[in-house]
């Protein structure tokens, strides 16, 4: 069975506190439940983590890649939160693993400030979700499930 590595950055263990109107009232710990249902459903295994540290999560990329590269792993879903716009580790990280990486948001990033406009992961990104809340995470799930096969 292959691993779906769900990584999510900064700040995310402030859900369901942080902004509600934005992200919703659901936790971390919420989203990781929906994540175990989704890839129960797609025959995947889930590794689930987040960090507000950017090399953790450049790290956990490279692990990911390394899993793949070994048949062990679907890809990674990935929510970098404010990260997205600032980190060109993590857009090295991804191209340098060649880990199949889909770039996650909760909000559609594109409604709300400038800054949050433009990614550095989307070029090393193979798909981008925005908007669609938590439960784009379970479709992400799905979109990896299939990619992967």
């Amino acid at each position: 069975m292959k691993t779906a590595y769900v990584l999510n950055g900064p700040n995310l263990n402030l859900l369901g506190t942080r902004e509600p109107q934005v992200y919703g009232s659901q936790t971390l710990g919420d989203v990781e439940t929906l994540c175990r249902e989704a890839c129960a459903r797609h025959g995947l295994a889930l590794d689930f983590r987040q960090t507000n540290h950017e090399g953790e999560l450049v790290t956990w990329i490279h692990e990911a890649g390394r899993a793949q590269a070994e048949g062990k792993a679907a890809g990674v879903i990935l929510n970098a939160g404010a990260y997205t716009h600032t980190s060109i580790a993590l857009h090295d990280a991804i191209k340098g693993a060649g880990a199949l990486v889909i770039e996650l948001h909760i909000s559609n990033v594109h409604a709300r400030e400038s800054f949050r406009h433009h990614s550095y992961i989307s070029p090393a990104a193979k798909a981008v979700m925005a908007g669609f809340g938590v439960p784009g995470y379970s479709l992400a799930i799905g979109a990896l499930a299939d990619m992967a096969r």
